[in-house]
């Protein structure tokens, strides 16, 4: 066939596309876009990780986050799925030993947090202290013995040397929180992070330091993700100091500089 003008042109075309677009496609993360992180984590991380997604995914424009919230049991029994997720990070070291079978590298604690007494707003019922929560009468909901707010709770209970009767055991410390802000129960042991989430939906009673624990809520990257240096590089970046001022400014205490 004769070489004519308008053959040399189709031919020109395809030459630039097979050049240009794969430029595209790596700029914008590969050719299927960029890299999407599921990260599961415990409820009460919700509002800090809200703004932590937006600021990483603005440091990291090839990555987006895709954050599912629960107790920690149930973040656990996902990674038990076809597809598990990426991230785990859970409120205590026990949740994260259950899921070591499923984890990519050792688990580094990321934030620190304590515990207090939240009570209806204005505090009706007049609680002062840990002590309180023994009186008859008192609607008292803690977390189950099985997760972590629950074993916090008795670890601060055995401290203060005090055996309660409570009406609930709930699966997270939210749980506990909503009950109280639904006016189900006069009081409940909560993170002080989830008590400030609350705002004027409830009062907090304080938890004397030498009586209360130090919550840890360690991260790790999940054997099955499909984008593990991805994920490993989240968890690092927990730790910045950009991360670490976000987790200040919920509430949350930072961890010690790892030496």
């Amino acid at each position: 066939m004769p070489d004519t003008p308008r053959r040399r042109r189709l031919r020109a075309s395809a030459l630039l596309a097979a050049l240009v677009l794969p430029g595209l496609g790596a700029g914008c993360g590969g050719p299927s876009g960029p890299v999407t992180l599921t990260v599961l984590a415990t409820s009460s991380l919700t509002e800090v990780f809200g703004e932590m997604g937006t600021a990483y995914q603005q440091e990291h424009p090839g990555v987006r986050l895709r954050f599912a919230f629960g107790a920690s049991p149930e973040m656990v029994d996902r990674l038990s799925d076809h597809t598990p997720g990426d991230v785990l990070v859970t409120a205590d070291q026990a949740s994260m030993a259950e899921a070591a079978g499923h984890l990519a590298g050792r688990p580094r604690t990321v934030a620190h947090d304590t515990l207090t007494i939240a009570v209806r707003p204005g505090n009706p019922r007049r609680i002062r202290s840990l002590r309180d929560l023994q009186r008859p009468g008192l609607r008292v909901v803690v977390g189950a013995g099985t997760v972590p707010v629950g074993r916090y709770t008795r670890r601060v209970l055995e401290k203060a040397g005090l055996t309660l009767r409570w009406s609930s055991e709930e699966i997270s410390a939210r749980a506990v929180l909503d009950r109280v802000r639904s006016g189900e129960a006069d009081a409940g042991i909560v993170y002080i992070t989830d008590l400030r989430s609350a705002g004027i939906a409830a009062s907090s009673v304080p938890i004397p330091a030498d009586l209360n624990v130090t919550a840890a809520f360690p991260a790790a990257p999940v054997q099955d993700s499909a984008h593990p240096d991805a994920a490993a590089a989240f968890v690092s970046w927990l730790l910045t100091p950009a991360a670490q001022k976000l987790f200040h400014k919920y509430g949350f205490i930072n961890p010690p500089s790892p030496r």
